[in-house]
């Protein structure tokens, strides 16, 4: 309990670690504000709806229909799954590319002058892809499903909705780091995000079964986004024990972490880095 009678030199050190979240919650709520402003810059809903979203449905599709192609339906099935949640994926990978936009426009100098730390800024500016990605690769699910006669169990089937969210948020700590990197190459950040999108759909088992990777890439796959993210959806609607669903989540979750420290750690060497020598400026 707090002594009312305290030194208020007291007082503010106790109540510190609170305003501190409250702080770094208000930072990443501007700026996730700032990026969803951009997002309804770029689309107003037709655009989104029947530009983008039809965009999505079309990649789907065409996956599922080397299933057909090879007249297996179990072929089908696993390609549509896996390519419907590579979807969220791909949108968390144009991270990549939009963090540049604070370079280009003279913000960065700015970030890493202000007493705020940059890193909260950068993690919450390209929200709208999370929120988008998950959005996009749900609908492509369940809309697709029916057209191949893929059966999706429900109610079971919902549980998979925050499963592919969790994959965006994995991708999206992964894209961070790929961001932090591109900063100073802000010429390459198409080609490395869409590297890094297609480096996942590698060895995600999105794409062919994991066994069927040679050892290392199964290596790489297994500290690679997605990949049991993927799984945990895959489990969820083969009627899986609920124990495997939440191991493959608990790993994707970890995965998530382990990036976004990255993803930390890079964009704090950039900030120091730009302090020093100066070498932050529009276009890098």
């Amino acid at each position: 309990m707090t002594d009312p009678a305290a030194p208020p030199s007291v007082r503010p050190q106790r109540r510190a670690p609170a305003r501190a979240l409250m702080q770094t919650a208000e930072a990443l709520r501007l700026a996730a504000a700032a990026g969803f402003a951009d997002f309804a810059a770029i689309h107003t809903w037709r655009t989104w709806l029947f530009g983008w979203l039809g965009r999505v449905l079309c990649q789907v599709a065409f996956f599922a229909l080397i299933g057909r192609l090879l007249d297996s339906a179990d072929s089908t099935r696993y390609l549509l799954v896996g390519n419907a949640v590579l979807i969220a994926v791909m949108e968390s990978m144009f991270v990549v590319a939009s963090t540049t936009w604070e370079r280009r426009t003279g913000v960065l100098p700015l970030l890493v002058a202000a007493p705020t730390d940059p890193v909260l800024v950068f993690c919450g500016r390209s929200a709208q892809w999370l929120a988008s990605g998950t959005v996009s690769a749900t609908i492509a699910l369940f809309v697709m499903a029916p057209v191949f006669g893929v059966e999706l169990p429900m109610p079971r089937a919902l549980l998979v909705v925050p499963l592919i969210g969790l994959v965006s948020v994995s991708a999206y700590c992964f894209a961070l780091v790929l961001a932090g990197l591109v900063l100073r190459a802000m010429m390459l950040r198409n080609v490395v995000g869409n590297i890094g999108w297609l480096c996942i759909s590698l060895v995600a088992g999105a794409q062919v079964p994991v066994q069927a990777l040679p050892d290392w890439l199964r290596a790489v796959g297994f500290v690679s986004p997605a990949r049991h993210g993927t799984a945990a959806v895959r489990a969820t609607l083969d009627h899986r024990p609920g124990s495997e669903v939440l191991r493959q989540a608990g790993l994707e979750l970890l995965v998530a972490a382990g990036w976004l420290t990255v993803a930390v750690l890079t964009f704090r060497r950039l900030a120091e880095h730009g302090r020093r020598d100066g070498s932050i400026t529009f276009d890098g």
